[in-house]
Formats: structure tokens, C-alpha cells, sequence
């Protein structure tokens, strides 16, 4: 009796119950450690990425860390309070620091990010604060009246702090008058509103193209016989393997107004040579070409769901008397929805990021909210508004992957 009611053991007396658990211990960690590498990878090369630009869209201490005393003031004197004499004192003491310490260029330009023109105001009285004598006040005014300026002192205030959700008003063609409240910025500037609303318009349209061309491309695929099918998805696949910057210059070639398209039409006698379409440089450009590069992305999906579909569902029900196109929308269609979902998805998400065929093609009016991300990061070096404007798009996105997970379910998405 007291045999049959022993705990069971192992061959070498342990109890079983707290081996296997030891042995499912062992396997988890060898598990974790297969994926350390690849985690290590993820955590590296996107998730640091996306934690410093997050950090940077809010973070910019290039005035704090360099006017110290007008900072000092600035946070002993409420929001509204007049500068007094100290607090000229307190600028003119920074400005000489930041002139020997040849930082002056990057405090300008960092109250240049909101308000414009102020750099060269920033720079041309640190080289002449050395010889400024009290009264402070009366000697900054002399050199430039602008330093009376209410507004540019509410931009110094916003600015001693490191921590400022100033860019992102800014990515919004918002800011801030000069009691602090948040107002729209002149209509001339508003420009990053419009850039959003262009590249979510044209990213839609594309997405849409894409599908309407691909859809068909990736029934024919799947209907035919394996050995066919192969053979076609070559070409599919083919522009994987031919630069992306050769694709986009063969449109402008094809597309220019001196182009083989153009040619041919005047050739056929549709156009008159004074007639010619402009295609390039502008929206039709931009859509046509990335319709052109993203297509595969949105066959793959489709092809990877239209294949497993049993074809004898559809002549089930054109037997039981439905037409081509109920059979289509009533059995076909719906199970190819997870490929167009994941197709359109993986599409509009490569759409509103991308950078190179816009601004190869787009023109003035067909550039994406990249292009003034990759102009601010190169160019402007305001890599604060940069981070801020990527930061919306970022948001964006995963808003849009939030609604398709609410809409259609996450775990619908198939890629292949």
C-alpha cells in the first residue's frame, strides 16, 4: 500500500514532478538563448533607433547647456514677467561666454528653429558683447532693436528648457505667440499639415493601384499549373533584383516630356508635339513610378492566400445556379480577404515612408513628408523638427495597425 501511494521518481531518486520541471526550465532557456542573437539584433538596429529619435523629437539642450545665467533667470521669473535690467545683465554674460566658447552658432541656431531669422541677431552681438557696459538693457537696444522683442524672449524661455514639445507644434504649423498660447503659424509657413494630408492621399491611391493591378496578376498566378506559375513569378520578382534608383531614372525616362511615351503619342498622332503631357515632376509622377516598384509587395501576399484556395468552392457554387460574379464576391473574394489585407498594409506602410522615387520624381508638388524629414536631417540639420515629424509618422502608422488588428484581426494577416 504504501509502494502504490509513493511519489513517482526518476532513475536517480529525484522526484519527477520537480525534474520535469528543471528539464522545462532548461528547455526555455535554451530557447531564449537561440534568440539572444536575434534580439540583441532588434533591440540594436530599431528599437534604440526608435527610443533616440523619440528622446530627440522632445529633447534639444543646445540653449540651456549654453546660457546658464539667462536660464537661471529665466526659471526664477514666472512666465509674463517683464526682462529687467538683471535679466539683460544675465544675456550679456552668456553671450560672451558662448562667443569664447565658440558655441554662440549653435544657440542662434537653435532659436532659429522658432523664430526664424534670430541666428545672425544671436551672432552679431556676441562679437560685440565684450565691449557692452551697463546699462545692459540700453546697450543690447542699440545694437539691435529686435532684443525688445516680447516674442523672441518668450522663445528663449520655451528654449531654457532641454525638454520642449516645441518641435512638435511646429510639425503641426502650430506655435506659440508671445504670452505662450498655442496659435497657428502664419499661412505662408504652413506647410507640414499639407505634406501629412499629400502623403496619406497618394500613399491611399497607390495602395488602391496596386491592388486593382495586382489582384488579377495574383489569380493568374495561382490558377495556373505549378510549373507556368513559377516561370511567371520570375518576373514578378524580377525587379527585386535590379536597383531601386535604375527603376525610378527608367520612369523619368519614359515619363519626361521628351520621353518614349510622349514620342509614341505624337507618333500616333493622339497629341501634337506642342501638346505634350507632363507626367514627371509632379504627382502623376510619383504615383505612377512607386506604383510601379511596390506592386510585387502587394502580389506576394495575395499569391501566398489565392494558392490553398480550393477551386472546386467556386464551381460548387456556379453549380447550385450562382452567377460568375456571385460566385467571385460570395466565395472567392472573402477568402482572399487576410491577403489583400496584408498586402494593402505592408503597401500604405512602405508608401508613407518612402524617400528616394519621390524625390527623383515628385517634383514641387509631389514630394512625400520624407523628403522634408530626410531635408531637415541633411540640410537644415533641425534634426529635433526631423525626429518630431517621423515621430507623427511613426504614430501614424501604428494607429492605422491598431485599427486594421480592430477591424480585421492581426491574426488574419498573412504574408505568405
Amino acid at each position: 500500500m504504501s509502494d502504490a501511494t509513493a511519489p513517482l521518481t526518476t532513475v536517480d531518486g529525484k522526484p519527477l514532478k520537480a525534474a520535469l520541471a528543471a528539464a522545462e526550465r532548461r528547455a526555455r532557456w535554451r530557447a531564449f538563448l537561440l534568440v539572444v542573437p536575434l534580439l540583441a539584433f532588434v533591440l540594436i538596429t530599431f528599437i534604440a533607433p526608435i527610443g533616440q529619435l523619440l528622446k530627440r523629437s522632445v529633447y534639444n539642450p543646445a540653449f540651456s547647456d549654453n546660457m546658464p545665467n539667462i536660464v537661471a533667470w529665466f526659471a526664477e521669473n514666472p512666465a509674463g514677467t517683464e526682462p529687467d535690467e538683471e535679466a539683460f545683465a544675465a544675456l550679456v554674460a552668456d553671450l560672451r561666454q558662448a562667443r569664447e566658447n565658440k558655441t554662440i552658432g549653435i544657440v542662434g541656431t537653435r532659436i532659429n528653429y522658432d523664430l526664424p531669422g534670430s541666428r545672425s541677431l544671436f551672432t552679431k552681438t556676441a562679437r560685440k558683447a565684450r565691449k557692452l557696459e551697463p546699462p545692459y538693457r540700453e546697450a543690447l537696444l542699440k545694437i539691435d532693436e529686435d532684443w525688445g522683442d516680447p516674442m523672441l524672449w518668450q522663445v528663449m524661455r520655451g528654449a531654457s528648457s532641454a525638454y520642449t514639445i516645441n518641435f512638435y507644434l511646429a510639425a503641426l504649423d502650430l506655435t506659440r505667440d508671445a504670452e505662450g498660447k498655442i496659435v497657428p503659424v502664419d499661412e505662408n509657413r504652413r506647410v507640414y499639415v499639407t505634406l501629412f494630408k499629400r502623403t496619406l492621399v497618394l500613399s491611399v491611391v497607390i495602395t488602391a493601384l496596386t491592388l486593382v493591378l495586382g489582384f488579377p496578376i495574383a489569380h493568374l498566378l495561382a490558377t495556373l499549373p505549378l510549373r507556368y506559375s513559377n516561370l511567371l513569378m520570375i518576373f514578378v520578382l524580377l525587379p527585386f533584383w535590379t536597383s531601386l534608383l535604375v527603376r525610378t531614372t527608367s520612369w523619368i525616362v519614359l515619363l519626361q516630356s521628351q520621353g518614349v511615351i510622349n514620342d509614341l503619342l505624337v507618333a500616333l498622332g493622339i497629341i501634337d508635339d506642342d501638346g505634350r503631357i507632363q507626367m514627371i515632376y509632379n504627382q502623376i509622377g510619383t504615383v505612377v513610378a512607386m506604383t510601379h516598384i511596390l506592386l510585387p509587395f502587394m502580389v506576394l501576399p495575395l499569391y501566398s492566400v489565392m494558392r490553398p484556395i480550393d477551386p472546386s468552392y467556386v464551381r460548387a457554387a456556379r453549380s447550385l445556379g450562382a452567377t460568375s460574379w456571385t460566385a467571385f464576391r460570395r466565395i472567392y473574394l472573402p477568402q482572399t480577404i487576410p491577403g489583400i489585407g496584408a498586402g494593402a498594409l505592408l503597401v500604405f506602410i512602405l508608401a508613407v515612408g518612402y524617400y528616394i522615387t519621390p524625390a527623383l520624381v515628385g517634383g514641387s508638388t509631389g514630394q512625400l513628408i520624407s523628403n522634408l524629414i530626410a531635408f531637415h536631417m541633411q540640410k537644415s540639420l533641425n534634426w529635433s523638427l526631423a525626429a518630431a515629424l517621423a515621430a507623427l509618422l511613426l504614430g501614424g502608422v501604428l494607429i492605422l495597425y491598431w485599427l486594421y488588428d480592430k477591424l480585421v484581426g492581426i491574426d488574419n494577416l498573412k504574408l505568405g
